[in-house]
């Protein structure tokens, strides 16, 4: 067993903060007080002092006043990747998130002549790790500020939709330009409540992120897409990063001068963990909840959006399959897109499943009719309320008319050397303004990305599947009437009522084999044309992203003056909403929005349905039940052999002799929680959350606290399997490893 140390922790030379208004309303209401309660809600950390005597009510030991403050430990240990969640586990940058969190840098790095996929990756040294797939980056949150009268200064009721849209972009540019102008912050401008109010968040970003540590795919993804969403559960879901920064401690391009990032704070590892019933926190950067919705809504997402969505998921799959065979260089290339389209693709129909067997749409109509009926029993509420109301039912009308088109549309970048052809042209258009008023995306400050994102095609495009995914989409589109389809798209690949598929085919053929795009070097230096050398370019895929251009542009400008009349009426909306539930005493927290969450609950199993119970912890024996010897029931030899051993060593949770897996806790969660450290009342890591049990699915609409299970790799398995299974004893003594 290695040495365990004490944690040191290191003052920040610049102290982060929250600025804010006072919005009480807006915060939480005194009136929470039941666990059952207290389990809902991502809560922002300004909102968690009003939490203070329920959160030590429930077993919190550190002061609760540290999760409102971005320069205390833990809040600022706890630093989002741009879409998966990750903490500090040592004063040397080390970073530890999901093993899905970092498989498209496992990917990236993978041939099949050296398959990290399969064999796992450790670096014993720092002069071992690797460089992460372009663009990985990791961001710490510095200051959060309350900008909501910046942000809608100069508009006015009566603002246009599309001027409204504009004013409230110029104005959060302008924020943006002003935030990030030290060169080393990436910043963003937020909108809380749908948009009843805005916070600028500032985030450390660091550019230099290296691979440097993930089990074996038969580990880090053992059950694979069969067990995802299920419960019991058996995935060593870990990996590590290690941040990067230059001699001087800022940010830096990758450089073999740079030093490890030195965090203020890191988190302790637990090899205690938890037990039944234990306090368990997670901080973390939720992706999005939809919880506000109307009825509307709701019944589009799930009776239509969800379905479809979930098909063209499903075929896109079967084609990379069908194009690609097993272990083969364009099967990796796709090893990553295959993992997502998966996971969504099952998310989606247990979506619509847990939809037709619950009650929900009953609920959400009947709170809808109950929220109208209160704000009409009172002539100041109606006159107040009623516009928002009315209002809003037309426009979501409006937005879901040109729905298959829009889904259609969303589908066509899955199309990677078209796609990549569009953004090239956008680029130089929007490189002819000044940088202020370039389409987010394309301003200077996006360069680096879209740069290292025309890099990163070199290993995730294969040029057999990428065709046959072109003709399938234009096949898609060829459905739709003929209002919603694109003149330049029709002319170019001889689309018509009658659609020849054969002849689109034969198109697509001879676009692929004339065009360069295939080629990285060509891709970079489009990057650096002019307008001109894109209109006199002989590229077929260049050319149709000429000829398509001003349609594209027409669509876009459609979608914003549609976009602006939400942010005219959701916000009035939600002030109804907040004032009907302030007035039940509910409480009130905004829908997730990848910006910085707290939630908190206590390890405890569920009983999902009639007869059957989920206890919260799953063990070692339980692989050994689950193999089968072929993936994606494949655990290594050695582990197998190391079970049936007993070789247990200082992990094994007394109640359950054995070392546990995973462990369900009532942690409020969503995509974007991926990585999130799993804390007990110490603030301590005891596990990372990776996914949630089936009939918590729908928790991203309606949380149901009997049903809602968050599953966590147990941090007592990753010490287990870093130990015992791929002897990272180096990682193992770097951070710090507590018993009590």
């Amino acid at each position: 067993m290695f040495t365990m140390k004490l944690c040191t922790m290191k003052p920040k030379q610049e102290p982060a903060r929250i600025v804010r208004r006072a919005l009480a309303p807006l915060i939480v209401l005194a009136a929470i007080g039941t666990s059952s309660v207290a389990d809902e809600g991502m809560w922002q950390p300004h909102q968690l002092p009003d939490l203070s005597a329920h959160l030590r009510q429930l077993g919190l030991e550190i002061n609760p006043e540290n999760l409102s403050r971005l320069d205390q430990f833990p809040m600022n240990a706890v630093v989002s990747l741009g879409g998966c969640s990750a903490s500090f586990v040592s004063p040397q940058g080390l970073v530890v998130t999901n093993h899905h969190c970092v498989y498209g840098s496992v990917q990236y790095n993978s041939t099949p002549e050296n398959n990290l996929l399969v064999d796992g990756f450790l670096a014993k040294q720092l002069g071992e790790e690797i460089p992460t797939a372009p663009g990985t980056r990791v961001y710490v949150t510095e200051e959060v500020t309350d900008v909501t009268s910046d942000v809608l200064a100069g508009v006015i009721k009566s603002t246009s939709g599309i001027d409204r849209y504009k004013a409230i972009e110029a104005n959060r540019k302008s924020l943006i330009a002003d935030c990030e102008s030290s060169g080393n912050h990436r910043c963003g401008v937020s909108a809380f409540h749908q948009g009843l109010e805005y916070f600028l968040i500032k985030r450390l970003e660091v550019r230099d992120v290296r691979l440097v540590y993930a089990p074996a795919t038969s580990i880090g993804k053992y059950g694979g897409d069969i067990d995802n969403w299920q419960w019991p559960r058996h995935t060593g879901d870990f990996g590590f990063y290690r941040a990067y920064v230059g001699t001087d401690g800022q940010p830096a391009e990758y450089s073999e001068d740079n030093v490890p990032y030195s965090p203020a704070s890191f988190l302790e590892v637990s090899a205690k963990g938890v037990e039944d019933g234990d306090f368990v926190m997670g901080v973390g950067y939720p992706g999005g909840t939809n919880r506000y919705r109307t009825t509307a809504e709701v019944e589009n997402e799930f009776e239509w959006y969800y379905p479809k969505a979930r098909g063209f998921r499903e075929d896109i799959i079967s084609i990379i399959n069908e194009n690609s065979t097993e272990g083969s260089a364009a099967r990796i290339a796709y090893e990553n897109t295959l993992a997502s389209l998966n996971n969504y693709s099952k998310n989606f129909q247990s979506m619509v499943e847990s939809y037709g067997k619950s009650d929900f749409i009953d609920r959400r109509t009947q709170a809808e009719t109950d929220l109208v009926e209160w704000i009409n029993s009172d002539s100041q509420r109606r006159e107040q309320y009623s516009p928002a109301i009315r209002q809003l039912e037309v426009l979501i009308d409006s937005n879901h008319a040109a729905r298959e088109a829009d889904l259609v549309r969303s589908y066509m970048g899955y199309a990677t050397l078209p796609s990549a052809a569009h953004r090239l042209y956008r680029l130089a258009m929007e490189k002819q303004k000044p940088d202020a008023e370039r389409e987010p995306g394309y301003q200077e400050r996006d360069l680096r990305r879209l740069r290292q994102s025309m890099q990163a095609i070199s290993r995730r495009f294969d040029e057999t599947v990428d065709k046959a995914t072109l003709s399938y989409l234009l096949s898609r589109y060829a459905e739709l009437p003929e209002q919603y389809r694109s003149q330049a798209t029709d002319s170019f690949f001889g689309i018509s009522s009658n659609i020849d598929q054969g002849q689109v085919d034969q198109i697509i053929e001879n676009s692929y084999a004339q065009t360069s795009l295939d080629d990285e070097a060509t891709r970079l230096a489009w990057l650096d044309s002019s307008v001109e050398e894109f209109e006199n370019s002989d590229d077929p895929l260049i050319r149709y992203a000429v000829a398509s251009y001003s349609e594209r542009m027409t669509l876009e400008l459609e979608s914003k003056e549609l976009r602006g009349q939400f942010q005219r009426w959701r916000p009035e909306y939600m002030e109804a909403v907040i004032a009907y539930n302030r007035s039940l005493g509910q409480p009130i927290y905004a829908d997730a929005n990848s910006s910085l969450r707290v939630t908190f609950g206590q390890v405890r199993g569920n009983q999902p349905k009639d007869g059957l119970i989920n206890q919260p912890f799953t063990s070692l024996e339980g692989i050994l039940g689950k193999d089968t010897g072929l993936d994606p029931f494949n655990a290594p030899t050695k582990q197998l052999d190391l079970i049936r051993a007993g070789q247990y060593g200082d992990y094994a949770l007394p109640s359950l002799g054995t070392v546990p897996v995973n462990f369900l806790s009532t942690l409020d969660i969503t995509g974007g929680n991926s990585g999130t450290a799993t804390m007990n009342s110490k603030a301590q890591l005891v596990g990372l959350l990776f996914d949630g049990v089936y009939e918590s699915i729908i928790g991203d609409w309606d949380f149901d606290d009997a049903k809602n299970r968050a599953i966590s790799v147990d941090a007592r398995y990753m010490l287990w399997v870093m130990e015992y299974m791929d002897g990272a004893t180096n990682l193992l003594e770097e951070m710090t490893i507590v018993q009590e």
